[in-house]
């Protein structure tokens, strides 16, 4: 167990205000970011259009190792208990509220906790500001800043190449987990590989935060401490006693011909393979909140989800949490972690498997992202169709479902279709 604060974290409580803000409705919240040159660092959390976005640090928490979950938890509850808030909105994501991503594995598990010095959000007709400080912003200075920035410059030239494992090993490594489920060994594996992306000229995250949102508005754009990316799949959300989460598993890639993807819709619908695999995962999820639901609904057979290039089985699962008080949607995002859409079944063999057979870290790819307000409700989704920037360096990550009869050939072009939303994102106009 390893974790790390900011130096004054005990020296002052945060102070913290949020009040209705005016703004252009024209304007995106991505307007808002200040450029990375500005020395800010940012956070993103948006959905067709409506979300949050935020930039400096009022306060952060580093965790790692297997208590990670438990040690941000404790930290935010004391965090939230010390501060002094005022919240004339009262909306969810106003007050006070932290951004998270966290490691998907044990060792290392680096995972990181934000509380941002500005928050401006917008939801349902209403936006606010949100500030936070242990000395005390002075909060009219700061609502008459809140204008557009100038906007990211589109990147150069970008040059990919083959991550930890190229196409040929990742396929003999899909082949030899297809013999393991055949053997008994376990009965899913979610197997993933990575894209190293290396652009000529410093990368503004602004742009492909934007492509995204463009491009992917039914997912869930995010960036946290350099993991960005728009997934399609929320792991929890935890709102005024209820809980949600959207399961995605069994994947088809979409051709661009309508009625030939309506097509291949209707066979993903009906196919063997991926009911089975999405049948694992959405098990895996009611099975890991049903302890914390008093009622909960579970639709008996999944819906097709369009994405522009992919398509997905999916099941929304909504239930009734009856032990909010005690039980934050961070600790419901760990409960959760790893589903069976993102790890395997059962959990600890696939994930000895993925750990012996991948080649790589994970690090925060495909472990909860999102945000956290002081009452414990909030949003985590998890970290798909995402990318970390590093320095000049951006790795892209991608992973499929394996089961009995999964084809390594089929799953490398599901993987190929899957990096698409990043890969696109970091082009130039």
């Amino acid at each position: 167990m390893t974790t790390s604060a900011t130096p004054d974290e005990q020296a002052a409580p945060l102070v913290v205000r949020t009040v209705r803000l005016d703004l252009d409705a024209r304007s995106s919240l991505l307007d808002l970011l200040p450029a990375p040159a500005a020395g800010e660092e940012s956070v993103t959390w948006l959905r067709r259009s409506e979300g949050l976005v935020g930039w400096g640090v009022a306060a952060r928490l580093h965790a790692r190792g297997p208590d990670r979950f438990d040690d941000a938890d404790l930290w935010w509850r004391e965090t939230s208990a010390r501060a002094v808030v005022r919240d004339d909105v009262r909306e969810p994501g106003t007050g006070l509220v932290a951004f998270g991503s966290f490691g998907f594995a044990d060792d290392p598990g680096d995972s990181v906790l934000t509380v941002p010095e500005v928050v401006v959000g917008h939801r349902g007709g209403h936006t606010w500001l949100t500030t936070a400080s242990r000395g005390g912003l002075d909060l009219l200075d700061r609502r008459a800043a809140i204008t557009p920035t100038e906007p990211p410059r589109a990147p150069g030239e970008v040059l990919f190449g083959d991550g930890a494992l190229n196409g040929e090993q990742w396929m003999a490594v899909v082949a030899d987990a297809v013999e393991r489920i055949n053997a008994g060994e376990l009965e899913k594996v979610v197997l993933a590989r990575d894209l190293v992306a290396s652009p000529v000229e410093p990368l503004d995250v602004r742009w492909p935060l934007r492509r995204l949102t463009e491009g992917y508005p039914t997912c869930w754009t995010f960036h946290v401490d350099g993991l960005f990316g728009a997934t399609p799949e929320l792991l929890v959300r935890r709102e005024r006693g209820l809980v949600t989460s959207r399961v995605l598993a069994g994947t088809i890639r979409r051709t661009g011909d309508d009625d030939r993807d309506l097509t291949l819709a209707a066979t993903l619908a009906r196919s063997s393979k991926d009911l089975e695999e999405h049948e694992y995962a959405v098990r895996s999820v009611a099975d890991s909140l049903d302890p914390h639901c008093s009622s909960m609904n579970v639709p008996e057979a999944p819906f097709v989800l369009h994405l522009p290039n992919v398509m997905h089985l999916a099941t929304d699962l909504a239930g009734v949490v009856h032990d909010a008080a005690t039980v934050s949607s961070l600790q419901l995002a760990a409960a959760l972690h790893p589903s069976a859409a993102v790890g395997g079944t059962p959990t600890d063999t696939a994930r000895e498997l993925i750990s012996e057979v991948e080649g790589m870290d994970r690090g925060r790819y495909a472990g909860p992202v999102g945000w956290i307000d002081a009452g414990g409700d909030g949003e985590w989704g998890i970290a798909l169709r995402s990318a970390e920037l590093r320095g000049d360096t951006v790795r892209l990550f991608a992973g499929c479902g394996i089961v009995a009869d999964s084809d390594p050939e089929a799953e490398l072009a599901e993987s190929q279709a899957k990096f698409v939303p990043v890969r696109d994102a970091l082009a130039g106009p």
